[in-house]
């Protein structure tokens, strides 16, 4: 949440002042995750309700490799449908808007069955603003909360954060009239361990500091060599300013720490730059070492700021985060939330996910350009950076040493060219296309990016679903989609679903159609015999921006034997 008080609007600072089953779960008790191993990315489902969390662990994040799932915060918080009352404690009770104690508790198994490990999104710099009743049913005022923290727990200082410049006016002072913690205090660094601990018990296996910056590093210190686990995952909130008294790297003693810089330049370079000046990125550009920073392409505060790129920057945002989940810096977090207009407003459903895509729910984890990655990080672990091309302008590409290689054509026409890799000779599965790719003997392979798309090879995608060489097996079960639809330069068709093999009603996971017959564009698909299935046409331009055809989801059947046949028209 600790967005600087001086990002806030006005409007928002006053408004916080104002106060489905598991597929698969655990057995009863149990709270020891699978290890992660190599596996350093995070998804931050970012407002999702516990039981949603549980089902994406299940059917997607495990799958796909992630590490870790962060989840936002668990604990009793102020009414109201507006995200930030996560953000504003009234009690340490597992009773907030996302779920209790038992579905967070299902939760943590059903996610460690799935080897995801659980970070919690703490918020421990402050307690809520205002007076009223919690979402447990908690009744508090503005510095005394029942059961707590009485109003002497609280810092002297009792008005708002006002200079940054000020360590002690940043460390003492009220975050936007949140009234402030006393952590030098012994008491209240007990009670906030003893939560801490709580989450710890329940089988949690690392936690987000949130508003670090707003807490001395000795008091974290301090509170961290309390908690029952010595080897927690711990990812602190400091956010950097220039010529600020509180540095980020005051905390790296402690744990991680979030580099915004990363964020802030990957929006820099994207919108504004060239991706050439990618070569050194991370520390050759004064950023914290890269064993203990956390990085992002976007999270909930940044995304609304503006100070970062966003899902509505397109092929910018799913690029960025193509680079960061290949480029060897940091540990990388995907956020993953919900489309707003409002930056004020909540979760959809108050956070239920009944299906990704729908309802206004991104899922960006599960963007087949970014879950992809995720494997592709996993497989180059280790490995430095080999083999870095670049245009001087907007195409790179780079090895990780013999384990993957990854392309990318931010231009707007299509990229050719003959690759020089590092990879072992053999055929390879572009992760990002699904089609196939032959590394020959001397490490080159050639290839035809698209304007703003990605290649992505590695050594653990040797084929694609079993086809493998150059392109994918012949489809003989399934639907031929053929639509009539024109096009000006730049634009692509493509055709989505409710099927997995059509991408789940996923736009960045739609399959691209052949426009080899233009006007008329065409696409075989696999998909079981016997199969009935919706889908519609996307209509997708240079720059990622999506049209959906008009009218109702079209429906078809795949026969007992061989394809159906569409012939469509696109619908304006």
């Amino acid at each position: 949440m600790a967005r600087t008080a001086r990002t806030r609007t006005a409007r928002t600072a006053l408004a916080l002042a104002a106060g489905a089953a598991f597929a698969l779960t655990g057995p009863a008790g149990t709270s020891q995750a699978a290890p992660p191993g190599e596996k350093d990315v995070t998804a931050v489902l970012f407002e999702w309700r516990f039981d949603s969390v549980a089902k994406a662990c299940t059917g997607q994040l495990g799958p796909a490799g992630y590490g870790y799932v962060q989840v936002s915060p668990p604990q009793e918080h102020i009414q109201g449908s507006q995200w930030w009352t996560s953000y504003q404690p009234v009690s340490y009770k597992i009773a907030g808007r996302l779920g209790d104690r038992a579905a967070f508790k299902s939760m943590v198994d059903t996610c460690h069955a799935a080897g995801v490990k659980v970070v919690a999104d703490t918020v421990i710099n402050h307690m809520a603003a205002g007076d009223g009743t919690g979402t447990g049913g908690t009744a508090y005022t503005k510095y005394n909360y029942p059961g707590t923290y009485p109003g002497s727990d609280m810092d002297d200082c009792r008005s708002q954060i006002n200079n940054y410049g000020d360590r002690g006016n940043v460390q003492n002072c009220e975050l936007v009239g949140l009234a402030d913690l006393d952590t030098g205090e012994d008491a209240v660094r007990g009670r906030i361990a003893g939560y801490l601990n709580d989450l710890l018990s329940l089988g949690v296996d690392g936690f987000r500091i949130d508003a670090a910056k707003h807490i001395p590093a000795a008091d974290l210190a301090n509170i961290k060599s309390r908690l029952s686990s010595s080897g927690v995952y711990w990812k602190q909130e400091a956010i950097y300013g220039g010529g600020e008294a509180v540095s980020p790297s005051e905390y790296l003693g402690t744990g991680d720490v979030q580099e915004f810089r990363y964020a802030r330049g990957l929006k820099q370079v994207f919108n504004n730059e060239n991706l050439a000046n990618l070569k050194n990125y991370g520390e050759g550009w004064g950023f914290m070492e890269s064993g203990k920073s956390a990085v992002f392409v976007d999270n909930h505060d940044t995304e609304r700021g503006g100070d970062t790129l966003s899902y509505k920057d397109g092929a910018n945002y799913t690029l960025a985060n193509v680079f960061m989940l290949a480029w060897p810096y940091g540990s990388p977090d995907v956020h993953s939330g919900y489309e707003w207009s409002e930056k004020d407003a909540g979760p959809p459903n108050g956070g239920t996910v009944n299906a990704c895509y729908s309802d206004g729910w991104k899922c960006q984890h599960d963007w087949r350009e970014i879950s992809s990655m995720v494997a592709f990080r996993n497989a180059a672990r280790g490995q430095s950076v080999t083999n870095w091309w670049d245009n001087g302008g907007d195409q790179i590409a780079f090895g990780r040493g013999s384990k993957a290689y990854v392309a990318i054509n931010h231009e707007g026409s299509a990229l050719t060219r003959t690759f020089q890799t590092s990879l072992p000779a053999g055929d390879y599965c572009d992760v990002q296309s699904g089609k196939g790719v032959t590394v020959d003997s001397a490490g080159q392979f050639t290839a035809t990016l698209a304007a703003r798309t990605a290649l992505a090879l590695h050594a653990n995608a040797r084929t694609c679903g079993g086809g493998g060489g150059t392109d994918p097996a012949p489809v003989t079960a399934g639907a031929s989609f053929a639509v009539n639809a024109t096009t000006v330069l730049g634009e692509n068709i493509y055709v989505t679903g409710d099927k997995d093999g059509l991408g789940n009603w996923n736009t960045g996971s739609a399959l691209k159609l052949d426009p080899a017959s233009y006007p008329v564009w065409k696409l075989d698909v696999a998909l079981p015999a016997g199969t009935s299935f919706a889908y519609k046409y996307v209509r997708k331009n240079g720059s990622g921006q999506v049209t959906w055809e008009s009218g109702a989801n079209r429906t078809a059947t795949v026969p007992a034997s061989g394809k159906v046949t569409l012939n469509d028209t696109w619908r304006s």
